[in-house]
């Protein structure tokens, strides 16, 4: 999938105003390559793989730039591609929804199939060696982010039913 889609994105003319790129980015390419990132256990490594291909497809749309002093063609940099981009980082999206849907799952009844799979334990011996990461421990890593205190168990869900703030 990330294969047809950079080849889409690499492939769009020079001739294409930058903003119609954007554009195509934003409403096409972006919800295609998030979808279902709520549910997304993400590791240190996945974060910087989203945000190698976030700014390769930025330094494509946007082209290189020549530098003022010796007059040579240069890639952006990161912080040039931010300042040019002006939206949030690919990881803060992902952690914005995921954290959306922790909201919608910590309201859903005790009946609901996802809620029982996200609040419930596994039964049986875990496998040797280091644990997974797991979807509820991304959410309590990005609560602790954002201040919310540190939360034990599955109280996390106070957040979702009101029993918390952002």
């Amino acid at each position: 999938m990330v294969v047809i889609i950079r080849c889409r994105i690499f492939s769009l003319p020079v001739c294409y105003p930058k903003n119609l790129k954007i554009k195509i980015y934003r409403t096409v390419i972006l919800p295609v390559f998030l979808y279902g990132c709520e549910t997304w256990p993400l590791i240190l490594r996945d974060e910087r793989r989203l945000r190698v291909f976030d700014n390769r497809v930025l330094r494509r749309i946007f082209g290189p730039k020549r530098d003022e002093v010796t007059g040579e063609w240069r890639k952006l940099h990161n912080e040039e591609l931010n300042d040019l981009y002006r939206s949030p980082n690919i990881v803060r999206v992902i952690i914005s929804r995921r954290m959306r849907w922790a909201g919608h799952v910590a309201r859903m009844g005790e009946r609901r199939v996802v809620y029982r799979v996200v609040v419930g334990k596994r039964e049986g011996k875990r496998p040797l060696g280091r644990p997974t990461r797991r979807w509820e421990n991304n959410i309590k890593m990005n609560l602790q982010e954002v201040e919310c205190g540190v939360w034990t168990g599955s109280s996390w869900h106070r957040i979702g039913t009101g029993g918390g703030h952002l």
